[in-house]
């Protein structure tokens, strides 16, 4: 299989589309066979259930062509798992694990000659998602879906090496209680656009949500979740009902406590203690770990002994161990690694 003609090396975080999407549609209590499609382009109804009202929930996961050539992905069960609660939560039929699985590798097979080489730091992205795609006036569930997986070549979240981040405490709220923060629903991000365009006009890189109920308690970013490290080397991660749970967080809480022995909590977290933190990172698909130089509370700095400069110790051990895995350069734990060709 011959590689598209990209330079792998200079790509960006942005779209560019594949050659086949997966397709399928729910209709009559049943969602069809599926098939792989050509056409990057979607018709619905201009009164679609997710144009009026936002029902509508995805995923976001990765393949990689490994040291030994192999083109892998990383725990997509978990991915169809969480994707199948979301669905729930929104009164939307559920596409199964199984159909799931199946269909990103049928998508990533497809698209196999825009698989980056290893090597080149870039990636294909992978992004299931799922919409209310019939006539819907009366505030309801939709009664026709559509399930969709595309693909895009991405390169590394951030170009010229990492920049640990300025993030500062948000006076908006993220989720309610008893809220939707806890699923991958698209509404979620439209809620957070707002805030984060505002950070960016104050020259934050990110936002820290705090919990809605007492503003007390560390929750996560718009997109990613936060690890911290104490000064003795035990690795923290917030614990609430509206966080989203993150497949790359549950890796990497793994991979701390099996691959480098270090203790492990998760746990509220109140902002007062985060002074007291050696690191913090925020983690998720896109870059692994984003690490947190400055966290900034209405004026008050805090400033990790990490530094401004790079990476603290541990969240880069955490990094090379989770990429390591990930891209075969060490052992994954059984059934980490899905291996499509």
């Amino acid at each position: 299989m011959e590689k598209k003609n990209i330079d792998w090396s200079n790509l960006g975080f942005t779209y560019m589309k594949t050659d086949y999407r997966y397709v399928s549609n729910y209709k009559d209590g049943a969602w069809d066979e599926g098939a792989m499609i050509t056409d990057d382009t979607v018709a619905i109804n201009e009164c679609a259930g997710v144009l009026q009202y936002a029902q509508t929930v995805f995923e976001g996961l990765k393949a990689y062509t490994t040291e030994d050539g192999r083109i892998v992905t990383f725990r997509p069960d978990l991915n169809g798992e969480r994707m199948e609660n979301s669905a729930r939560r929104l009164e939307m039929p559920v596409f199964s694990k199984e159909r799931f699985i199946k269909a990103v590798i049928e998508t990533v097979k497809a698209n196999a000659a825009y698989v980056p080489p290893y090597g080149s730091g870039a990636t294909l992205y992978i992004r299931p998602y799922m919409f209310g795609s019939n006539p819907v006036i009366g505030v309801k569930p939709a009664d026709e879906y559509q399930f969709r997986v595309f693909t895009t070549p991405v390169g590394p979240y951030f170009k010229g090496g990492v920049k640990p981040l300025t993030i500062r405490v948000s006076d908006f709220d993220r989720a309610a209680p008893n809220g939707t923060g806890h699923i991958k629903a698209g509404l979620n991000y439209a809620m957070s656009l707002h805030a984060i365009v505002d950070a960016h006009s104050q020259g934050f890189d990110e936002n820290m949500y705090l919990d809605p109920g007492t503003r007390t308690k560390v929750e996560e970013t718009g997109g990613a979740n936060f690890l911290f490290v104490t000064k003795d080397n035990t690795v923290v991660t917030p614990k609430s009902s509206s966080i989203l749970p993150s497949i790359t967080r549950r890796s990497l809480i793994y991979v701390a406590e099996h691959y480098l022995g270090l203790k492990v909590e998760e746990r509220e977290v109140l902002l007062e203690e985060v002074k007291d933190f050696a690191e913090c990172g925020l983690c998720g698909t896109a870059a692994v770990i984003s690490p947190v130089g400055k966290i900034v509370d209405h004026g008050k700095e805090i400033v990790l002994p990490a530094g401004m400069e790079q990476m603290g110790p541990v969240t880069q051990k955490l990094y090379d161990t989770l990429t390591g895995i990930q891209m075969g350069r060490l052992e994954a734990p059984e059934g980490w690694i899905q291996v499509i060709e």
